[in-house]
């Protein structure tokens, strides 16, 4: 059952959309085809995406009146009350970034799992109005072999998340009475900033330069959806 999905929902989905773009763009060249790949999955989740974004932005200006609250002597039921009753009238949840990546996760798999089939693109799993690209260039425009891995990429990768991770909002400065949440908030902040890049060139090194150059692209969209997310931001407040 959970292989029927996988393949219907991500990896049949991803390897015939691979498959038409390396029939069209010129010289069969796979990097071109995954950046135009990428971008397609980042359309398709721009929505979620810039909810999430628009949530942090929320809960960075909700940080004083949770900390009203925390200071505010009431019980521990009564905060967790008028917290969600905090979060219920901004519209926001503090959980919404989690379910972003808990999506991405999967896509990456998917891919990683197409290229190690060796992009086997007469395997049965192209759909009927699909044809097999008749070559396949592996190497992006013809300097970086992507069927391999590729340190450059994986540097880019790890270099594009620390750039993603500093645009995003930062949690509101504490006197460090907040308790377990603001301390876990800005831990993890710090985390995401410093830790979480070099986790990912690790990772976009361990497995292949198509891999890598998905991470590349998909960071570099996230961080122009980001700019563009502040600046709006700046503008709305200028106007206040």
């Amino acid at each position: 059952m959970l292989s029927n999905l996988w393949n219907t929902f991500l990896y049949e989905p991803l390897l015939n959309a691979l498959a038409f773009l390396v029939s069209v763009v010129p010289g069969a060249d796979i990097g071109i085809a995954v950046i135009l790949l990428t971008l397609l999955v980042k359309i398709i989740l721009f929505p979620l995406s810039q909810r999430s974004i628009e949530n942090q932005v929320k809960m960075s200006k909700l940080s004083p009146e949770l900390k009203k609250i925390k200071e505010s002597g009431a019980s521990k039921e009564e905060q967790a009350k008028m917290t969600f009753e905090l979060y219920k009238v901004h519209k926001t949840n503090p959980f919404s970034g989690c379910l972003l990546v808990l999506i991405q996760i999967p896509i990456i798999f998917a891919l990683y799992y197409v290229f190690r089939q060796g992009l086997s693109f007469d395997s049965g799993y192209l759909y009927s109005f699909i044809h097999a690209p008749e070559t396949v260039n592996m190497n992006f425009l013809g300097i970086l072999d992507l069927g391999s891995k590729s340190i450059v990429l994986a540097v880019l990768a790890g270099i594009s998340q620390y750039f993603q991770a500093r645009l995003m909002p930062k949690p509101a400065p504490t006197d460090g009475k907040g308790g377990f949440q603001e301390s876990f908030t800005k831990s993890m902040h710090m985390q995401m900033k410093y830790v979480f890049p070099f986790l990912v060139a690790f990772i976009a090194y361990s497995v292949s330069g198509a891999i890598a150059l998905y991470w590349v692209t998909s960071n570099i969209f996230a961080v122009g959806q980001q700019i563009y997310v502040n600046k709006k931001r700046a503008k709305l407040e200028l106007v206040k």
